[in-house]
């Protein structure tokens, strides 16, 4: 036992951020066993050297200006099975801390808490046991090592705006009616006919929109919180979009809401001759199907699509998706 107890714990700390990969190290250090083996700076290098060093613990950020830490840890929880994860952020959303102890992790410490927490938090993960900020004692979270609930990310191609109009239109309406929430992020072309369908099934939106359970938001402004030179940011894209799904969550004022999204915001940047820029949104769009559990439909009109020429964007935008639908 005590051989075991003062074995070296190789640690990996991810933060894309130097100042508090510092102070995570100088946390650490006063325990010899503890043994630093790398600092990453962002999540692609943190899975990689997950794989390559198989460290027991890593200390995971989940904002970064590459792959998210949701992402991360996913990853590493597949190519390194062994290693532990903490994740230590900033962030105090439920639904993300959750989304995180989702991905297998045990650990959830808020950076504001790390002072006095880390240490414990790693005693109580490399035992482990879930270990969550004591400033997130009011919650109650789940700790799961795989991922069970299944997710849709559903894209629709369609040939003129009745098409449209039908899907999208049926696809929120029952979302709303089973008491669920919707977030729409829609193009102003089609703005009022949609709202119009959307009442022609029955449904009050005004009342839905009143009490936050339709949230609609214009295409081309929500594209602006998070491109950052003609690509879509992922650390400020899940931040964005993380805010959303909670706010429409707490808005249904159930214990296990649901939430769908319908988004126009890859269609756009394809329309604008970014290809590449919509092909890497729907696969962050993909992430936060398989992290929050989320319903997405996306919608592009066949008409964009046009030979030979287009056929790589459009094979990448299927593969990206669960399912494909034409019509």
């Amino acid at each position: 036992m005590e051989q075991q107890l003062f074995s070296s714990i190789g640690i990996i700390i991810a933060d894309d951020y130097e100042g508090w990969r510092r102070q995570a190290r100088l946390l650490l250090q006063v325990r010899s066993e503890l043994q630093v083996i790398w600092e990453a700076s962002d999540g692609l290098e943190a899975v990689q050297k997950a794989e390559e060093l198989k460290p027991d613990l890593i200390l995971l950020d989940i904002s970064f200006p590459k792959l998210n830490g949701i992402e991360t840890a996913r990853r590493i929880r597949q190519l390194s099975p062994g290693s532990k994860i903490i994740f230590l952020s900033l962030h105090g959303s439920p639904d993300l801390v959750q989304a995180a102890l989702n991905t297998g992790a045990l650990g959830y410490v808020r950076k504001t808490d790390a002072q006095r927490e880390l240490l414990p938090a790693v005693d109580a993960v490399l035992r482990g046991e879930q270990f969550v900020s004591s400033s997130l004692k009011d919650c109650e979270f789940t700790a799961t090592s795989v991922e069970k609930a299944p997710h849709r990310h559903v894209v629709q191609f369609y040939s003129d705006d009745a098409v449209f109009l039908d899907t999208f239109a049926s696809f929120i309406a029952t979302a709303l009616k089973a008491g669920d929430a919707a977030i729409v992020v829609i193009a102003e072309s089609h703005r009022d006919g949609l709202v119009l369908r959307l009442k022609t099934l029955g449904v009050e939106i005004d009342a839905a929109t009143q009490q936050g359970t339709y949230i609609q938001l214009d295409v081309a402004k929500t594209l602006s919180t998070f491109m950052v030179n003609d690509m879509p940011d992922s650390a400020r894209f899940f931040e964005v979009v993380s805010d959303l799904i909670e706010a429409a969550a707490k808005a249904t004022q159930r214990e296990h809401s649901r939430v769908v999204a319908y988004g126009e915001c890859a269609p756009l940047l394809w329309a604008q001759g970014k290809p590449d820029a919509a092909i890497r949104l729907e696969q962050l769009w993909d992430e936060v199907s398989k992290t929050f559990k989320v319903d997405i439909l996306c919608g592009y009109a066949l008409s964009s699509f046009h030979g030979e020429g287009d056929e790589r964007v459009f094979q990448s935008i299927c593969a990206g998706h669960s399912a494909v639908y034409s019509q």
